[in-house]
């Protein structure tokens, strides 16, 4: 009883989590351009051989600091929300986000060989991969069943509905 209660809250959760994996690879390569366009290269060199030298643990601290600065942001995304101000909040909020995966990411792809050198990192690491994919194990026959649905060749009433609305399009455009 208590576990199907609780499906959907995992199934949710595992959504969430997907969402941010799919920004995470997506943004990276956004990044990537945006690196390559200014001369953030020289600095990503700069940067990496600058982690090379260092321990473990003091490339954590370099992991860690550049999301400090984005904490204000999130601020002000809730100052506006409090303040009813609806669209600027989600605006600045969905950049926090954008800005935060882009730059974690950035600094990830540097400081990622040794940071997996901890070995509570690398287990955590693992466990975050080990999550993604039950996440996406969970969440794929819903995937699918969304696929099949929008593609409409079933004989459920969403799939009949869909086959009606294509005809109805169909009509107006061939009555024009």
């Amino acid at each position: 009883m208590m576990r199907r209660l609780l499906q959907p809250f995992w199934v949710l959760l595992a959504i969430i989590f997907l969402i941010e994996a799919w920004l995470w690879d997506h943004l990276e390569p956004i990044v990537e351009r945006i690196v390559a366009l200014i001369p953030l290269r020289a600095f990503k060199q700069w940067l990496s051989d600058r982690v090379d030298a260092l321990s473990p643990a003091m490339t954590l601290i370099v992991f860690a600091v550049p999301v400090i600065p984005l904490f204000p942001l999130k601020l002000v995304g809730l100052w506006l929300l409090a303040n009813e101000y609806w669209v600027s909040a989600i605006i600045v909020m969905v950049l926090g986000k954008f800005l935060g995966l882009g730059v974690t990411a950035f600094i990830f792809d540097v400081t990622r060989a040794k940071l997996l050198q901890m070995a509570w990192f690398k287990k955590a690491y693992e466990f975050i991969m080990a999550m993604r994919a039950k996440a996406a194990e969970l969440v794929q026959p819903i995937k699918q069943r969304i696929r099949d649905i929008l593609r409409g060749d079933g004989t459920g009433w969403s799939s009949r509905m869909l086959r009606t609305i294509a005809r109805f399009r169909k009509s107006v455009h061939q009555a024009r």
